[in-house]
């Protein structure tokens, strides 16, 4: 996309940026109605993104990936002035922020991951010996029935 005088344009279509950004069409409306990106609309009604959408698409697709919810995204993202492009100092700030998160949930897995085995082949989930969703057999006290105790 060229501007009037020849060079590139300081804004893309919705098409660009998905290409570009590696994401669908649809992902970018989603990430807009969230707030985590804007547009502005052409004379043709069509929507246009500043180049700098690109690396705010990117920090989206980074935090997703870790598993960092849309709203702590979107929350991270507001706190930028006037919606620019995260920097590079923006970025150490936000997975800063979202590091201790992933780290507690590596903990939670890997003892997941080391307790499973004891639960393989029982399939009740409720026995006293089970460390995984009811130790000391905690839930007994409530009545039968299925129950769920997530204590991480």
């Amino acid at each position: 996309m060229a501007d009037e005088g020849g060079g590139p344009s300081r804004f893309l279509s919705v098409g660009e940026v998905a290409r570009r950004a590696g994401v669908a069409v649809s992902a970018l409306h989603f990430y807009e109605t969230k707030g985590l990106i804007q547009s502005l609309r052409s004379a043709g009604n069509q929507r246009r993104y500043p180049r700098g959408v690109l690396r705010r698409v990117a920090v989206i697709k980074v935090a997703q990936r870790a598993g960092v919810p849309l709203a702590e995204i979107a929350t991270a993202l507001a706190a930028l002035p006037d919606g620019r492009a995260p920097t590079a100092a923006d970025w150490a700030a936000m997975s800063a922020r979202w590091k201790a998160d992933l780290e507690a949930r590596i903990e939670r897995l890997g003892r997941l991951r080391d307790q499973l085995s004891l639960c393989i082949g029982c399939g009740c989930l409720s026995l006293d010996t089970c460390p995984l969703r009811n130790a000391d057999d905690r839930l007994g006290a409530a009545g039968p029935g299925a129950r769920l105790l997530d204590p991480g």
